[in-house]
């Protein structure tokens, strides 16, 4: 067997890059390089799909440390031909270290670098090794696809300290056969060579592979495989295609490994949601995985998943007969469709993904894909009245429109820049965020026609405006409280045996049953309560996750011991005004009672809950109606032994 080597790339006459432009490409992102590389080389993988019926296409990053069973080879491997000097070939002292650190991203159910291998045989379509391994900014040759010119694979050498990968890819020849590759890469800076004699200058650019020929090969059929055997890398299983791009030594932007895989999980939600979700009863385009020393870190489910779960109902919307296109009137041109929702939620917990992409507690953007449905970036919009309402949109560009929004959009892929094209494409870029805001006016816009500070409000328009109002509620003492983030009103509160009090607004899309009978863990040998009962609110209400939707809680106990039912006073108030509504107009909801829920997490959904007096803590869960400001009365009562 051929033993691999380096060899190190030479200034030809006629010039070449050097490794600094290349690496350069990318320019200075926004993003970091974790968040890159999720979002980069999930398109690659996407791009490189297998043809329908194939099933679905499999990502997985995986980071691990090299065992002791293969350190050793690792370390005579890769260090054979590689110069000298280390400042030039920073993997010399990386081997050296006491751990070798990696990360590999890999794919399966895609075709693999398949193609010639040398860049002057790559005349035809199939050239996939030659783009990846040999050339820089090649125009993409994906119809819809998410890459245009090629710079995202950049990404993989800034990621290693060392600018150092492997990359082990099985392919199908012209003959249809199965081949393995395995060659090494490194992409760091020119020099000046140091070895006696050697005064030649050199381009940065590395390979590790087969050098027998006049140009570095990669290693193929059984060579690759017994080589990727000996450094540990997994095998293929029979029939698979595929590539796995194993960065050596990589930057974690000071996360630990575990961190940066749970960070790494989190990326990939945000950023492949679109592929992780099943429409249409189909299954989805992508599985996604992340594992960290062989310990797995789940990649969220958008679908169960605070804020995502508003972009998957907004892409269900665009997608669906509620969704709007969008038109440029002056040049006609259907530049695409459009879907909003918007909800009152609880404010957000923010990630560290998510602050990647400035989506803080509170939503209020745009995802912006390309019709092959990667999330090219989130667009924030005008931030709602309240802090307790948010909305999401997701557009997606019209087929026609493809190559147009693509010329728009940097190396890294993660926005639209109509200021890099020529009219009257930039025209068509610049009208589409003009009709994603005039769409977001308008689902801000109070009552379909009416805005906040304007006179002659109707009810409706009122109800929308004062959403962003917020109830307190203080069941010792007898006053209800309605405050404005920042501001604060009371007012004298009724009283029905018991304390009452005030929640605040919030709405849920699941409830319990409104009948009348009792249900709840009192029983009647308790006794009646010697002291007259009593609601003792616990804290601020408060909005959390019910279900698939926000509710508004209340804790209260009931400090008198003994039996005692408690039911649920609910109304609709309008801030300012002395009166509460307990019949909506027609055609408006009401809130409603979804249940109690005791400290062990156990639901009760009637009407009336018989609960014993003492110091546990329970929950109200109220559905509210969208769009207005809720009261809460709770109200108890002693039960009667007979």
């Amino acid at each position: 067997m051929r033993q691999p080597r380096w060899f190190s790339q030479p200034y030809p006459p006629e010039g070449a890059s050097a490794a600094e432009g290349i690496r350069n490409q990318l320019g200075r992102p926004e993003l970091d390089l974790l968040t890159i590389l999720v979002r980069e080389s999930a398109q690659n993988s996407w791009d490189a799909r297998l043809p329908e019926p194939s099933g679905p296409v499999d990502f997985g990053i995986d980071m691990w440390t090299v065992g002791p069973a293969h350190t050793d080879a690792w370390r005579r491997l890769l260090a054979e031909g590689s110069p000298l000097a280390a400042d030039n070939f920073p993997l010399r002292d990386t081997l050296k270290q006491g751990s070798i650190r990696v990360l590999a991203v890999s794919d399966r159910g895609t075709r693999g670098l398949g193609g010639p291998t040398r860049a002057d045989a790559a005349v035809g379509p199939d050239r996939d090794f030659v783009s990846f391994i040999r050339n820089i900014g090649e125009p993409r040759d994906t119809a819809l696809g998410g890459g245009t010119y090629g710079f995202g694979k950049g990404i993989f050498y800034l990621l290693s300290r060392s600018g150092t990968v492997l990359v082990h890819s099985r392919c199908r020849t012209s003959e249809g056969t199965a081949e393995t590759r395995l060659i090494g890469c490194t992409l760091w800076k020119s020099y000046v060579g140091t070895a006696p004699g050697d005064g030649r200058r050199y381009t940065g650019r590395h390979w590790w592979g087969d050098t027998s020929g006049d140009v570095v090969e990669p290693l193929v059929g059984q060579e690759a495989d017994a080589v990727a055997h000996r450094l540990g890398l997994k095998p293929f299983a029979p029939g698979e295609t595929g590539t796995t791009v194993v960065v050596i030594d990589p930057h974690l932007d000071e996360l630990t490994s575990p961190e940066a895989a749970a960070y790494l999980a989190d990326s990939l939600a945000w950023h492949l949601w679109p592929k992780a979700i099943s429409t249409g009863g189909d299954d989805p385009a992508m599985r996604f995985s992340v594992t960290c020393d062989g310990v797995d870190h789940p990649v969220p489910d958008p679908r169960e998943t605070r804020p995502l779960n508003l972009f998957v109902a907004a892409y269900e919307e665009m997608a669906g007969s509620q969704g709007r296109d969008l038109e440029c009137k002056s040049p006609k041109r259907h530049l695409g469709r459009l879907g909003l929702i918007k909800r009152i939620m609880p404010p957000l917990e923010p990630t560290r993904a998510s602050r990647m992409l400035d989506i803080e507690d509170l939503v209020h953007h745009v995802c912006l894909m390309r019709p092959a449905e990667l999330v090219v970036t989130y667009m924030p919009g005008p931030k709602p009245p309240s802090e307790n309402l948010g909305y999401a949109g997701v557009f997606r560009g019209a087929e026609s429109m493809d190559e147009i929004y693509a010329k728009a959009e940097p190396p890294t892929h993660d926005a639209w820049n109509p200021q890099s094209l020529q009219r009257p494409e930039s025209t068509f870029v610049q009208t589409t965020f003009r009709r994603i805001n005039e769409a977001l006016e308008g689902l801000l816009t109070l009552g379909g026609g009416v805005r906040p500070g304007t006179s002659d409000v109707a009810l409706g328009a009122a109800s929308s405006f004062f959403s962003g109002l917020v109830g307190g509620a203080w069941g010792i003492g007898g006053a209800t409280a309605y405050a404005r983030p920042g501001r604060m009103v009371t007012r004298p509160s009724r009283s029905d045996d018991g304390g009452t009090g005030t929640g605040r607004a919030g709405t849920a899309a699941s409830g319990g049953s409104d009948s009348d009978h009792e249900s709840g863990p009192g029983s009647p040998a308790s006794g009646v309560p010697r002291r007259r009962p009593r609601v003792e609110y616990v804290g601020d209400p408060y909005y959390d996750d019910h279900a698939d939707d926000a509710v508004l809680v209340q804790e209260f106990r009931l400090p008198t011991p003994g039996a005692q039912r408690v039911r649920i006073d609910l109304a609709v108030v309008l801030p300012g005004s002395t009166g509460r509504e307990t019949d909506p107009p027609l055609g408006a909801s009401m809130p409603g009672l979804i249940g109690w829920e005791d400290d062990g997490g156990l639901l009760y959904t009637s009407a009336a809950c018989v609960i014993e007096g003492g110091d546990a803590i329970w929950r109200a869960l109220v559905r509210p109606a969208a769009d207005t400001m809720t009261e809460i009365a709770i109200k108890v009562e002693a039960v009667t032994i007979p």
